[in-house]
């Protein structure tokens, strides 16, 4: 399966009005920006070109399934679920507040979010479940939850692991958004993970590792899934903490921001400036 250079671009630039809505999020209280920027551009391609979910098909049995488990990187689903038609836009203005639901977590009562994961850990176990009724079902429906690498210090993450791999639950796909942070500190110096692929690979998923910020590697490798049959397959999207802002990518102090409107308005000048010349810069078209 193709995508095009029109493709591309139209996934980069609803990627770049979710970062933007991730910005203005990070005022009047703030969120975790800085790892919300950093998966926005996995969950617009599965949003806008992997996965059977929209709108009018949220009641549908055959739909696709999406959990989000880190949960704090709420923001970025949020905007996505509003750039895609599920939720209105400008209840992305009612971030934080009492009237709505709209907060530092998932919560089902927004249309399109399927459990709530603020505790971290628990919902690769809560994805391999629906996996395997839809097995048992008999069901094509894709199934995905998208981990934090600092998430995967839970020893939750592993018993799910075992369990999905003794069921043989090749419609289940793990994505780590592995930005190399765990809140204020590198993974690497809090509690190492290399080697994170053997690891996965010892607890019988199929691995693959991308550039979790190229569309066309996105697309390639998903084409790809599962990558071994009766194997649960990973991908390890290697990302950048706060991507699209060169003032505050890969620093361990931009976890959790709360921005003033005027830096507000200073960080989305920079993200169309830096943005613009990011989405010419990746137009092949791949298999």
């Amino acid at each position: 399966m193709n995508i095009t250079r029109d493709e591309i671009r139209s996934l980069k630039e609803t990627a770049l009005k979710v970062r933007e809505h991730i910005i203005r999020m990070s005022s009047g209280g703030g969120c975790f920006a800085g790892a919300s920027l950093s998966c926005a551009d996995i969950i617009v391609y599965l949003y806008g070109k992997y996965l059977n979910i929209k709108p009018e098909n949220l009641n549908d049995p055959s739909r696709d399934y999406l959990f989000l488990s880190k949960g704090h990187d709420v923001p970025a689903l949020y905007a996505t679920l509003a750039e895609f038609g599920f939720i209105k836009k400008e209840r992305l203005n009612n971030h934080l507040k009492a009237s709505d639901n709209i907060y530092w977590h998932p919560n089902i009562s927004v249309a399109g979010v399927e459990f709530h994961s603020g505790s971290l850990g628990h919902l690769l176990s809560v994805a391999s479940g629906v996996a395997m009724d839809c097995k048992l079902k008999k069901a094509h429906n894709k199934v995905v939850v998208i981990l934090g690498d600092g998430e995967l210090n839970e020893g939750s993450i592993w018993e799910a692991m075992l369990v999905a791999s003794a069921y043989k639950l090749d419609n289940l796909v793990a994505v780590v958004d592995r930005n190399h942070f765990q809140a204020n500190m590198e993974t690497e110096k809090l509690i190492p993970l290399e080697p994170l692929e053997d690891k996965f690979e010892s607890f019988g998923f199929a691995v693959a590792t991308i550039n979790g910020h190229s569309f066309t590697e996105l697309h390639h490798i998903f084409s790809q899934i599962p990558f071994e049959k009766d194997k649960p397959s990973v991908i390890i999207a290697d990302t950048v903490r706060g991507k699209g802002l060169p003032s505050i990518e890969a620093r361990a102090d931009r976890w959790f921001c709360n921005f003033s409107s005027y830096e507000v308005q200073m960080l989305l000048e920079e993200l169309r400036g830096n943005q613009k010349a990011d989405i010419k810069s990746e137009t092949l078209i791949v298999r």
